[in-house]
């Protein structure tokens, strides 16, 4: 009887065991993903979003991939995690396909993964920190380092506050774009623009860099140029100091993201302006050809590298079914 009694001790011990780990598995894989980002293409063209990592932040499941239009991808973002989203346009590899570039937004990689590359300007930038101070998420539109596409980031619960809301630019200002910031297609120079500069970046200067003597909001102003973005887009940063109206905050751990490309109807602040690839500029150049392929390895885009909510969903199931015949076992 006293070995019998042994035993059952020591299954009970080790069914115990079982549960605890199950429980710790599921709590670590909900506590693992502050939040998703859903990233939708509305334009009437492919877009490649490009996803980069602040320093010190944990890596996402990926750093690029092909939207193409009407199309979603889910990406999760670890606790913690900071940093930037963007959407890059008119893409290509040469023939051969050895070199992956893009008109705008290019990060630099050679490939559609961005692989740490950061968003050559211009370009709008989705910015985001996850637990941050206070148990709260920041996020903001920013126009800082120009404009190539429109963007609207949408929490999924939002506050009367104000501050836990969607923010972004969803007009389209290429084609309004002052003409001294203007950047037009490399096949087309006297085409219609495919982003607008912000002024930093045009002229170089520390008034429009809020650098040296104006790297600081009581010395630097908005000016001109990023009154031009304000003024369209009044959610969004338009200069280095532009917090007071573009920074937003939603409850940390509690709130997922929609990041979406066009994500209305075209609206143009200029009658004339057009959307690039609307406009039919489907080419870098002369000897590039139209790269529709997704990231790291191909696949649909909306399949390729990202691990959906629904598979912590799935953890979650197998956990609890772990949990449920050990206890039954036990009983």
């Amino acid at each position: 009887m006293a070995a019998a009694a042994g035993g059952m001790s020591s299954r009970s011990s080790s069914l115990l065991a079982m549960v605890f780990v199950a429980v710790a598995v599921l709590a670590r894989a909900q506590g693992e993903r502050a939040a998703t980002f859903t990233i939708t293409n509305n334009c009437a063209y492919t877009v490649w979003p490009g996803l980069l990592s602040s320093a010190g932040s944990a890596p996402l499941s990926t750093t690029g991939f092909a939207l193409a239009p009407g199309a979603s991808q889910a990406v999760p973002a670890p606790s913690g995690w900071s940093g930037r989203m963007w959407g890059r346009t008119l893409c290509a590899a040469d023939g051969a396909g050895a070199k992956f570039s893009c008109a705008t937004g290019d990060c630099g990689s050679g490939d559609v993964q961005c692989n740490g590359g950061g968003a050559a300007p211009p370009a709008t930038l989705a910015e985001f920190t996850l637990d941050g101070s206070g148990g709260l998420d920041f996020f903001d539109v920013s126009l800082v380092d120009g404009y190539n596409l429109p963007m609207l980031v949408t929490p999924s619960a939002t506050s009367g506050s104000g501050k836990c809301a969607a923010t972004g630019c969803v007009a389209e200002l290429n084609g309004a774009c002052p003409a001294d910031l203007r950047v037009a297609s490399a096949s087309s120079a006297s085409g219609p623009a495919v982003a607008c500069r912000s002024a930093c970046e045009a002229f170089g200067s520390a008034e429009y860099c809020c650098s040296g003597a104006y790297g600081n909001p009581n010395t630097c102003r908005p000016s001109a140029y990023s009154e031009f973005f304000k003024a369209a887009c009044p959610r969004a940063y338009s200069y280095a100091y532009d917090d007071s109206t573009s920074t937003f905050t939603c409850a940390a751990g509690a709130t997922d993201y929609a990041i979406t490309f066009c994500p209305a109807a075209p609206t143009s602040v200029k009658s004339s302006g057009q959307n690039p690839q609307a406009a039919g500029l489907q080419q870098l150049n002369d000897t590039m050809v139209y790269f529709g392929g997704g990231g790291g390895g191909g696949g649909s885009p909306q399949s390729s590298g990202a691990t959906t909510t629904s598979a912590y969903s799935s953890i979650a199931a197998a956990v609890f079914s772990v949990a449920a015949v050990a206890l039954a076992a036990l009983l």
